[in-house]
């Protein structure tokens, strides 16, 4: 097991909950909107907290840092959240050092979607990134690891084909509809919520329904003015959302509210209803579904359906794999290189200290002494030694803290390493690459 530790003895952590345990229900209670997430790093920068970033999407709400302990990341997510400890304990997970490592590629990569190649999740790390960066709450090490990440996600994305096709929650609902709905061009439908997967699910039903009776209601009608101007759909006032449900065939809820939006009193109706959630928390109250006619579906059932496509996209899992790899490989090399970096800059300094001190005894003794020459030969030795050390330390078979404690120890050099690093290195996170 790989060991992160800062000067401080922190570890490195991913801590959170997903689709893969916790219901829609569980996953509201964790969820975090905008402000919460801000809180939340604000108290976390309070707290002493040196770098984290944290995430939050209808699949996942996962933290991302260093600490002494996993609770003190939990006690930040539990106290900006309606969740409580005892319900993270059951549904979590929380991996350390490497596992952390390799969790946040699988995630950034897709291949911990709830459908497979979805790559949304690369956006929200791109943007949980830069929240955290503007509280300076970004050090070395997250900002290489995530931009490893985000360049793996690209070449997965790019050289394989495990996001061909068309497949997300969004393009999930509307597949749904169609099959579920007959005659669905001349339904009324009604989406609610002009989100990002609002947006996708727009652009969805326009594409594959030739739906012409589409309406769009948003708490904030100019995002749905700017949305309608580019798919010629009809918008309507946040006010007028109770007549509207009274006259649609398919409702779609897409809002990022933390409580429910829709519930019975809204239903007042007698023909029958499509509802589909898209919601994380929920935005349906799962009551309405005990309303004659009407018919509840959440994202959680949508992105259980499989079809040719995920099956195709599964085929292509072992070489996003093989590229996660690659890229783990190139991080642990660039980490191992900033933890040996001191070592052998010390040990360089204490050979050519020897040299100088033989060097002087010799010029005493010797006539006619040639220094440059021999400063020259010097240098030369002390470098190809020092190499033949870096190369050693840079072997992945290498057990590198050892080694480093064994060079510190023969060369008596444990003093002299911190006096010869930079600033950037006293502060570098160390790793067993084991």
């Amino acid at each position: 097991m790989e060991k992160y530790n800062m000067s401080k003895n922190t570890t490195f952590y991913a801590l959170g909950l997903s689709y893969k345990k916790a219901d829609a229900a569980i996953r509201g209670k964790f969820s975090l909107d905008t402000k919460a997430q801000s809180d939340l790093l604000l108290q976390a920068k309070a707290e002493g907290i040196e770098s984290l970033i944290v995430t939050s999407t209808c699949n996942r709400t996962e933290i991302y840092g260093f600490a002494n302990h996993p609770y003190e990341l939990i006690k930040l997510l539990c106290e900006n959240s309606k969740g409580s400890v005892e319900e993270f304990q059951q549904v979590a997970y929380i991996y350390k050092n490497q596992e952390a490592v390799n969790h946040m590629f699988r995630v950034g990569t897709g291949l911990d979607s709830q459908i497979l190649g979805d790559f949304e999740i690369i956006s929200q790390i791109k943007i949980a990134f830069n929240n955290s960066k503007r509280e300076d709450l970004i050090n070395t090490f997250l900002d290489r690891l995530i931009n490893a990440v985000i360049q793996a996600s690209k070449k997965v994305k790019t050289d394989t084909e495990i996001s061909s096709g068309a497949t997300s929650a969004s393009f999930a609902a509307v597949q749904y509809i169609i099959r579920n709905v007959e005659d669905i061009r001349n339904k009324n439908i009604l989406l609610f919520g002009t989100g990002k997967i609002g947006r996708n699910t727009c652009e969805n039903l326009v594409k594959h329904t030739k739906n012409t009776h589409i309406t769009l209601i948003n708490r904030t009608k100019n995002k749905a003015i700017e949305l309608a101007g580019k798919l010629n759909v009809i918008v309507k006032d946040f006010l007028n959302l109770q007549e509207e449900i009274k006259q649609t065939d398919v409702l779609i809820v897409a809002t990022g509210a933390q409580n429910p939006t829709i519930d019975k009193a809204l239903l007042n109706r007698k023909k029958p209803l499509l509802i589909l959630d898209l919601s994380i928390p929920r935005n349906v109250n799962p009551d309405v579904a005990q309303i004659p006619g009407i018919t509840l579906i959440h994202l959680d059932y949508l992105s259980q359906v499989t079809d040719d496509t995920l099956e195709r996209r599964k085929q292509h899992i072992p070489a996003a794999e093989a590229i996660i790899e690659d890229m783990k490989l190139e991080f642990n090399t660039w980490m191992n290189t900033r933890k040996y970096a001191p070592t052998i800059h010390a040990l360089k300094a204490k050979l050519n200290d020897i040299a100088a001190s033989e060097l002087a005894i010799q010029r005493k003794k010797t006539s006619n002494f040639d220094v440059a020459q021999v400063d020259l030969i010097s240098a030369r030795i002390i470098q190809k030694i020092t190499n033949h050390f870096a190369s050693h330390l840079k072997n992945e078979n290498t057990c590198v803290d050892e080694s480093i404690d064994f060079i510190e120890k023969v060369f008596q050099i444990g003093q002299l390493a911190p006096k010869h690093a930079s600033s950037q290195i006293e502060k570098t996170y160390k790793i067993n690459l084991s």
